[in-house]
């Protein structure tokens, strides 16, 4: 199915967007005509869950093991390399529309008991167009008799226009870089100051092999976090307080066309990798309790501002 399109003509500016039915993805977003998520080819499968909606758990559970009550579940194994299971249960599933407009549309999906997770969800996402680009509002419903587990986590690839990514500077706000093993699998964490992880004064993409979370302080309810051109242009993802997380993923393999490129996904996550085994950030929904959470990406012209 093609695409659900949005668009927003807002002070002067243009905002358009496409929003996938598999997974909620977002498929493109762009201001001005320059676009700030990664594109791709739509003939083949969607690289590197490009774009899609994590629920209930971002990142990785080890093993796709997990215990409650006593009793052990086993997901199903789709990050063979790692031995885990990866990144939840909707990032394929077809979502259907709930509301619509022309520069807004809201998505939702349920997830069903199954194997490794025996419980019922309701979810949906609202994308809304606004001037700079685009806001993310997610909801999670527990439509079943059982507390469940969730996490919430999303996964855009940023970008800056034909801007070679490799020469975008890449700010982390984090406080402590999550430190993992051979797995990624979390082991503790280190404070960033003095250390290799303190993005906060931005470093070149060039300089960097990333595929690491950091546990993130807010600052008026919300935590930005950026890449920069050479040219003084910005795009950011900032998340609410709901968001304690954020997962850095940079990929040399990236397909454009007949070849590879370099791609950054900065992924705002509620809770970290293998939470269903450690807890950390896991929500645990009673019968018909549910879970919100917002972030957004957002663009800025140095350039237009100065006009």
């Amino acid at each position: 199915m093609a695409p659900f399109e949005l668009v927003l003509h807002s002070g002067g500016r243009t905002v358009r967007a496409a929003i996938a039915e598999a997974g909620a993805a977002i498929r493109q977003l762009s201001v001005d005509g320059v676009e700030i998520t990664a594109e791709f080819d739509d003939r083949g499968p969607v690289p590197f869950f490009c774009g899609a909606v994590l629920i209930p758990w971002p990142n990785r559970v080890r093993d796709g093991r997990w215990v409650h009550h006593g009793r052990t579940h086993q997901l199903d194994i789709n990050d063979a390399r790692h031995g885990s299971a990866l990144h939840g249960l909707v990032h394929h599933t077809a979502h259907r529309v709930v509301a619509r407009s022309a520069s807004s549309i809201t998505l939702g999906a349920s997830v069903l008991p199954q194997r490794g997770y025996p419980f019922r969800l309701r979810t949906e996402v609202t994308y809304h167009l606004v001037a700079d680009g685009l806001t993310a509002t997610h909801t999670v419903r527990n439509i079943g008799s059982d507390c469940a587990p969730v996490a919430i986590g999303a996964h855009p690839f940023l970008t800056i226009g034909d801007v070679p990514t490799e020469t975008l500077a890449l700010t982390v706000n984090g406080s402590h870089h999550i430190d993992v093993d051979d797995r990624l699998i979390p082991t503790g964490c280190t404070a960033v100051p003095g250390t290799a992880w303190d993005l906060r004064g931005g470093r070149v993409i060039a300089d960097l092999d990333l595929d690491d979370a950091w546990s993130v302080p807010t600052s008026d309810g919300r935590s930005v976090h950026t890449l920069c051109s050479p040219d003084g242009r910005t795009v950011s993802l900032w998340a609410d307080d709901s968001f304690g997380f954020v997962h850095v993923f940079i990929t040399r393999q990236f397909p454009r066309g007949e070849q590879f490129v370099t791609a950054v996904a900065l992924e705002p996550m509620t809770a970290p990798a293998d939470a269903f085994n450690s807890g950390v950030g896991l929500r645990w929904l009673a019968p018909d309790e549910t879970l919100s959470a917002s972030w957004g990406i957002g663009y800025d012209d140095a350039r237009y501002s100065r006009r």
